[in-house]
Formats: structure tokens, sequence, C-alpha cells
């Protein structure tokens, strides 16, 4: 594990690797409900700066700017995205860390081009055949990992919304399932869904004392 030490991302760390670079990075992983998405990216060289000047950790930019990027990135030439889902069941069964690594590993099989480096945000590495590197907070420092952590986070929340449509009470749409007041007070009304990760405590506690 190495940690760089940028204030805005760049293409410093993927300068240091042998190319082509996928970035990978994942949403989801603190939900209680929901599946843990995971993005790999290969951005091109020559992508353009006004798109890169606006990539940053996906967490610091609003709904509305991480939608326009999402738009932004799938309309550049020569970019490869690759998406990866590990389900409530997965999550459930594997625990979140393992669910998430197999999330990047699947993320990076349906690339469509083969990478030579992974570099992934935080400190564990999915396994697969390719050199991986983990970089604490790269999200914010690489524009590839960047890029991957405003696509999964985008993918994932549109998919939280879609369900949203079938369990409006718990606010999925904008809480993307996530332990919110309003999805607290939700589940102490209703007993908890198929998508919710029951191996979670404060899930596993109510469907005790719903039983």
């Amino acid at each position: 594990m190495e940690v760089i030490k940028n204030n805005r991302p760049s293409f410093t760390i993927e300068e240091s690797h042998d190319g082509p670079i996928a970035g990978i990075d994942e949403a989801g992983c603190g939900a209680w409900a929901g599946p843990v998405v995971s993005s790999a990216v290969i951005l091109p060289e020559n992508a353009s700066q006004y798109i890169l000047d606006l990539l940053d950790d996906s967490k610091k930019l609003s709904a509305l700017r991480r939608e326009k990027i999402y738009t932004l990135l799938h309309g550049i030439p020569n970019i490869f995205i690759g998406i990866g889902q590990s389900s409530v069941e997965e999550i459930d069964s594997l625990n979140i860390r393992q669910a998430t690594l197999l999330a990047m590993t699947r993320a990076i099989e349906s690339l469509d081009q083969e990478p030579r480096t992974i570099i992934i945000d935080g400190t564990a590495a999915p396994s697969c055949k390719y050199p991986c590197h983990t970089y604490i907070k790269g999200d914010q420092r690489s524009y590839s990992i960047a890029a991957a952590s405003i696509i999964a986070k985008v993918t994932r929340d549109r998919l939280m919304k879609k369900i949203s449509q079938e369990y409006p009470q718990f606010g999925w749409e904008s809480n993307a399932g996530y332990g919110t007041k309003r999805h607290r007070n939700a589940l102490k009304e209703h007993s908890p869904t198929l998508w919710h990760r029951k191996s979670y405590k404060p899930i596993a506690e109510l469907l005790e004392q719903h039983s």
C-alpha cells in the first residue's frame, strides 16, 4: 500500500505504472440496503482537461454534479468503463469486505479493454491476474479512481431510486439505502425487505424483534 499526497486528482499515480491502467472504486459499503457496486475506468491519456478538472471523490460532489460528470465521462472517446455488483445475499454470506472485492473483480472482468495495472481506492485489492496497487484516498488523488468513484456512485444511486418505487416508505430515492433518520423510522414501522442486509447489526436486531 502506498499513500500519495496531492490536493487534487491528477495522473501522478497513473504515470508511475504501466498502462492501460484501470482505476477502481466502490459505492454502498456502508448502506443498510441494496447491493454494493464497483466500477473500473480506463481513461484515455488525451481526455478533455475540462472533464478531468471536474473529477473528485464522489462524496464531495452534489448529486447534480455527479450526474453531469457521469454523462460527460460516457461521452469521452476511447474510455472503457466496467461495472460489477455483489448482491445483498452475497454481502450477507461473504461479509461486506469480501463482497466488495468480488464486485471489483466483476468490474474488471466487464471491461472491454484489458488493463495492465489496477489502481484501487482504499487498502484492499481484489483477486485478479493483474498487478494491483491500493491508495488511501485514491479517489482524491487519481483521475481514474475519481472517475470510477463517480460512475459507481451514480450507478448505485440510480438503482436504489428504481428500487424505491416498490418500497417508497424507506426513502431510498434520496438516502440510497443508508441509515438516515427516515430510513430508521421506517424500519421501526415496517419489516425489513429482501433488499436489506440482514447481517448488518441494525437489521439483525430488528429481525429479532419482529420474530
